[in-house]
């Protein structure tokens, strides 16, 4: 049985390469560079730091922990993969769970793959391998992918490339992010499938949305169930009478306004004024038969 304390005979040579500081490797292109960049060397846990850029954000205790007596039962075969820093500093580049595990179980060295990269390579390496993962939650993978597209000014062709997927899986993942909040936690914590949230980001409202997941989540509904419910609100929302727009009031100058309410009083009857601040306008008195016209026109001719 393998103890985590052995040490694995790993590039013991590359490894007294990398502790000279005389002639300390920084780029590709310096002296024994190409002996160290993609070659396995066995390098100390402490002298290693998390990726800031780590895409993921969701490490199950309990896979942890399995992986953790795995690690101390047979060492970590899958060497991590980390860029070179600075003299005898290291980042992460994958393999973070693996990182962990192996601390936890007080590992003082790992296995791992070197690669010399600058911040953006660094980060677009890190999101790209993580996609790739089979145990990344769909949400995780949607803001690797909007990451890619934002801090690596990577288009969604070019993206499809990288990535190996179809553009329309992408597209797909990508409209994920345009749940609430709320649901993106529920798909990430398992209460609803990457299925559940492709029919529920259909529905524009937010508040709706919500309204329908609780719908989902509380009755166990399936996919399908999900998609009938989605349909049954859209019909709903088409077959809602629409609103009338009204014109809005328009102001009147204060002279049409007084000068209304005088002539209402005086015809007896409702009539509409329309003028602006320069004293032009019109006025509109409306009748409904021939007596109330008999009436209105002696009232203001007097005949």
């Amino acid at each position: 049985m393998a103890k985590a304390t052995k040490k694995q005979a790993l590039g013991r040579g590359l490894s007294a390469l990398l502790n000279d500081p005389d002639n300390d490797i920084k780029s590709v292109s310096d002296k024994n560079a190409d002996k160290v960049v993609g070659s396995i060397v066995e390098l100390d846990i402490d002298r290693i730091e998390v990726n800031p850029f780590q895409p993921r954000t969701n490490f199950s205790d309990e896979a942890l922990d399995e992986l953790a007596s795995s690690i101390r039962e047979l060492g970590l075969i899958q060497p991590i993969t980390v860029r070179k820093l600075d003299f005898n500093r290291y980042q992460l580049v994958s393999g973070e769970r693996r990182y962990r595990a192996s601390k936890k179980v007080g590992l003082k060295s790992v296995p791992a793959y070197i690669r010399i990269a600058n911040d953006q390579e660094a980060l677009e390496m890190a999101l790209v391998e993580n996609i790739q993962r089979q145990d990344l939650d769909p949400v995780e993978i949607a803001l690797s992918y909007q990451r890619l597209i934002d801090e690596i000014g990577l288009t969604q062709e070019k993206l499809s490339e990288r990535v190996g997927k179809k553009r329309s899986t992408i597209t797909n993942y990508l409209r994920l992010l345009r749940l609430d909040p709320i649901i993106q936690t529920g798909m990430r914590d398992g209460f609803i499938s990457m299925g559940h949230g492709r029919s529920l980001v259909n529905i524009e409202s937010r508040e709706d949305q919500i309204a329908i997941y609780e719908k989902v989540v509380g009755g166990s509904l399936s996919v399908r169930e999900t998609e009938s419910l989605v349909r049954s609100y859209h019909q709903k929302e088409t077959e809602k009478p629409k609103e009338s727009k009204t014109a809005p009031k328009k102001i009147l100058p204060e002279f049409a306004e007084d000068g209304m309410e005088v002539l209402k009083a005086f015809l007896d009857t409702a009539l509409e004024v329309q003028a602006n601040e320069k004293g032009k306008g019109k006025i509109t008195i409306p009748f409904n038969s021939r007596e109330e016209f008999r009436r209105l026109k002696k009232r203001i001719t007097g005949a």
